[in-house]
């Protein structure tokens, strides 16, 4: 082409000049012609002699000429430039299968006879000299560039070059069995012996040993599976999160969709399990093996296990692929460390890769610390429980047998708990229990004040020396002890340490993400659907949802676990329903008293409170024996809060002792309308508490609401 250019260059001035020689014969033919109509002219130069016919025969023979000329080169220029094209391409298909002669052994044999068909090429048109789409891998630094000229340097570096990929399907071959895991799997385990054999194996083992890895990793014959085969590398419902969030949703899931296949993926070594009996009933059981049963009697004394279904209720992750009515699979000790939301996939943090349809986020949240712990030294730390798993369970029971003194900081819903359960095993072993915590009295965030006056009196006759308005200052390990300083002046001495100090949610993820966590109540921000992204939800204490009725919010509960939990594993399955199902949480200080609060409970807002005389009936203990269940919100229905009928008994003149506050209910007020409900020792009516906060109406005499919820039966 730029010989041609070169020509035309040459032959261009010879062109114009005749061009111009033509005009000027024109110009003389008028003038001699003076007479004759202004258009004859340009008759006698297109048809006559007169006027310089020779001249134009000379034009347009030498423009003929060129057009000739170029068109010639042209054919002649691209048939070279094909042929060298050709010649390049059998020099470069011909040295594999010399590399293949020399070395048999690598395994690539059936490669480049595939990438060295010459033939296709003769097809190729002038316009389109660049190499077709079949030999991309071995041609593809020529096909980035122009077809370069015919000097031998440029070919012999297009030749170096594609002789290196002749490696490249070595590399690409490796990853792809992996694709295909599933049918070289199942032709050596018989697919329906092994899902009945190996979970049952699993759930003895499981019992004995919580902490050990879950059975799936292991074949029926006993030895271990390759990594690469633990894990489908797809999941059409990926789960983060072992909790109780997850489990809800894998129910909701496979309620929907009974042929689901979901992955729960969590970084403990248990199955899904119920966190609140680590605060509550464990602690009264008088099994001395309960560390390890994890089992439990309730306040009705049924016995159960925390574990919401037993081992033999989940497939393992490597049959997940193959099972025709689908499943939910657990990876146990497993952390997920990034998230490609635009490429669907996660990496584990042993650089495992699991691509996923629908993704639900339910990391739950990390205990948080106090600082002047953590910048106090190892030895503190050794002797600080931050109390939140099954592990925290064992260690601080085993701890509290062993130990003479333990301090519980944090006077919320754990800390008061826990120091109550304490106090009950310090008359045993003779333990001396502490809780110390900045607010004036326990629970002070969430009760109003006489209320949480009342219950820190109740905690102390439990056997606990509550400090109140406790500032900490610094710890410090002396003499074996740990020395507890507060900002005003006092010093507790104690022997181990309990952190309940909230919780923080775990977000980790956000970044990799690129997902939005909120700067005032933290946690991942979704929508009323709890979605993140079009195909991602989150549930569970890491949620920071928009609730339809009362704002934005985040919930530290089991209850909303639940409830967020199946909300969203029924919009993973095209439910579209938004967060309207009230949630409620409840704490017992013991059998004796307990409370259920639903909404936003907030010391800060106004409450007005409707008491009246408690009977027996009016405990825990006696609301699970009526309910038969331990987690009372299990027993609750939407259905009952209808259409709620207030009690016909008129409430009585109030003949209370000014501290005695046996059963009642807790308005708490935001703009004058209900926001929140407390009910104390009343249990079972949790549902006409949700009906009122679902109306959101303004109430004139708040003592007619508590009739709904008949507290004046006896």
């Amino acid at each position: 082409m730029l010989k041609c250019r070169t020509v035309w260059k040459k032959l261009a001035p010879l062109a114009r000049a005749s061009s111009t020689l033509c005009r000027q014969n024109v110009r003389r033919a008028g003038l001699n012609n003076g007479k004759m109509p202004s258009c004859v002219p340009a008759g006698h130069m297109s048809t006559g002699p007169a006027g310089g016919g020779r001249e134009n025969q000379m034009y347009f023979l030498l423009v003929g000429v060129t057009c000739v000329g170029g068109g010639v080169y042209a054919y002649r220029t691209i048939k070279g430039d094909h042929q060298r094209y050709q010649d390049r391409i059998d020099e470069i298909s011909s040295r594999p299968h010399k590399q293949a002669t020399e070395e048999p052994a690598i395994p690539i044999q059936s490669e480049p006879p595939a990438v060295a068909e010459p033939e296709p090429q003769a097809a190729l048109s002038p316009e389109e000299p660049s190499p077709p789409a079949p030999d991309v891998e071995i041609l593809a630094p020529i096909e980035t560039t122009e077809p370069p000229p015919a000097d031998e340097p440029m070919v012999e570096a297009s030749a170096e070059e594609a002789a290196e990929p002749s490696a490249a399907p070595v590399v690409e071959e490796e990853p792809s069995p992996p694709s295909e895991p599933s049918p070289a799997e199942l032709t050596e385990p018989p697919p329906a012996p092994v899902a009945e054999s190996e979970p049952t194996a699993a759930a003895e083992s499981l019992a004995a040993e919580p902490t050990e890895p879950q059975p799936e990793v292991v074949a029926e014959s006993g030895d271990s599976l390759p990594a690469s085969l633990q894990f489908p590398s797809h999941t059409p419902y990926l789960l983060i999160g072992g909790g109780t969030a997850s489990f809800a949703a894998a129910r909701s899931i496979r309620a929907r969709d009974p042929g689901a296949k979901v992955l729960i993926v969590t970084d403990e070594p248990v199955p899904p399990y119920m966190r609140p009996p680590l605060s509550k009933e464990l602690w009264f059981s008088d099994d001395p093996s309960v560390t390890e049963t994890l089992r439990f009697k309730q306040w009705n004394g049924k016995e159960r296990s925390i574990y919401f279904q037993p081992p033999s209720f989940y497939i393992s992750a490597e049959e997940l692929d193959g099972a025709e009515n689908g499943g939910v699979a657990v990876l146990t000790s497993k952390t997920v460390v990034h998230m490609d939301v635009r490429g669907n996939k996660i990496k584990l943090d042993d650089n495992t890769e699991i691509s996923y349809d629908k993704c639900l986020i339910a990391t739950g949240g990390v205990p948080r610390s106090l600082q002047v712990i953590e910048r106090a030294g190892e030895e503190v730390m050794k002797r600080t429980t931050l109390f939140r798993k099954v592990e925290d369970f064992k260690s601080l029971d085993k701890v509290s047998r062993n130990i003479k003194s333990i301090t519980i900081i944090g006077g919320g819903f754990l800390g008061s708990e826990l120091a109550c359960a304490l106090g009950r095993r310090s008359t045993e072993c003779d333990l001396e229990v502490i809780q110390m915590f900045p607010e004036k009295g326990n629970m002070g965030k969430v009760l109003p004040e006489y209320l949480s006056n009342w219950t820190t009196e109740k905690v102390k006759k439990e056997g606990v020396k509550v400090i109140s308005e406790a500032l900490v200052k610094s710890v410090v390990c002396k003499d074996e002890k740990l020395e507890i300083q507060l900002k005003d002046g006092r010093l507790v001495k104690t022997d181990h340490i309990v952190a309940a100090v909230g919780l923080e949610p775990n977000v980790d993820l956000a970044k990799s993400a690129g997902l939005e966590v909120d700067s005032d109540f933290g946690g991942f921000r979704v929508n009323a659907e709890l979605q993140a992204r079009s195909n991602i939800w989150v549930a569970g204490d890491a949620a920071c949802f928009y609730d339809i009725r009362l704002g934005r919010r985040r919930v530290e509960h089991h209850d909303h676990a639940v409830v967020s939990g199946r909300l969203a594993g029924e919009n993973m399955t095209g439910a579209n329903k938004p967060y309207w199902h009230q949630s409620m949480f409840w704490s017992d200080l013991g059998p004796d008293v307990g409370y259920e609060a639903i909404g936003i409970v907030d010391s800060s807002l106004p409450t007005v409170g409707v008491f009246a005389k408690a009977t027996s009936k009016d405990t825990p203990k006696a609301a699970t024996e009526k309910s038969g269940t331990g987690i009372r919100s299990e027993s609750e229905t939407e259905d009952t809060a209808v259409s709620p009928v207030a009690s016909p008994t008129p409430a009585p003149p109030a003949v209370l002792q000014k501290d005695e506050y046996g059963k009642g209910v807790i308005f708490y007020l935001r703009d004058k309308v209900v926001v929140g409900i407390i009910l104390w020792n009343v249990f079972n009516r949790m549902p006409v508490a949700r009906k009122i906060i679902k109306d959101g109406e303004q109430h004139v005499d708040l003592n007619e609401v508590a009739k709904l919820f008949n507290i004046h039966d006896d």
